[in-house]
């Protein structure tokens, strides 16, 4: 598990905030590559992203090949009835948390039968959400392995954080399907 603002880095300036063309170019194709050398599938649960990880993913030519689908439970009650988080657990800490993220993941990977499943779980604002603060996010990458989670409190309006949040979960997974040890 790593530390909050570790690792990743906000989107960099461009066209629309959020879209895709803010993306790194590279980071989707390179996960997606290194998913398809293992053999692996992932599936993606969006909470504040709402669908920018998943599009980013399949607006890569041969997506398919990897890709099994993604779950926006935007809603706190679909974390836990869509992904299977504990409601208990979403009551006691509410949506914004690095253990709902986690949750969330492991929740994408089994729900969707992947090998990978990734979540992202934050507060894009204005306004604060769960008593955190906007730019306040979680992102999780779930294997047969275990889980890792990253957490950061990402500058911006609205869009930005969207976009950062998205960026940080695509680099923790390429982080991860890339470390031998998750083999």
């Amino acid at each position: 598990m790593t530390g909050p603002g570790q690792p990743g880095e906000p989107a960099l300036a461009g066209s629309p905030a959020g879209s895709t063309a803010d993306l790194p170019a590279a980071l989707p194709a390179d996960l997606l590559a290194a998913l398809q050398t293992r053999g692996w599938s992932v599936a993606v649960a969006e909470s504040l992203t709402g669908g920018l990880v998943t599009d980013a993913l399949v607006a890569v030519p041969g997506a398919s090949r990897s890709v099994r689908g993604g779950v926006v439970a935007y809603a706190t009650d679909l974390k836990a009835t869509l992904l299977g988080v504990d409601a208990s657990l979403l009551a006691a800490r509410g949506a914004v948390d690095p253990d709902v993220a986690a949750a969330m993941a492991r929740g994408a990977r089994y729900r969707l039968g992947a090998d990978v499943g990734l979540a992202t779980t934050g507060v894009a604002g204005p306004q604060g959400q769960d008593g955190e603060r906007p730019g306040t996010v979680h992102v999780a990458v779930a294997t047969a392995h275990g889980v890792r989670v990253a957490s950061a409190q990402l500058p911006g309006g609205r869009a930005e954080v969207r976009a950062a949040a998205r960026d940080l979960v695509l680099r923790l997974a390429l982080d991860v399907v890339g470390d031998p040890e998750s083999r």
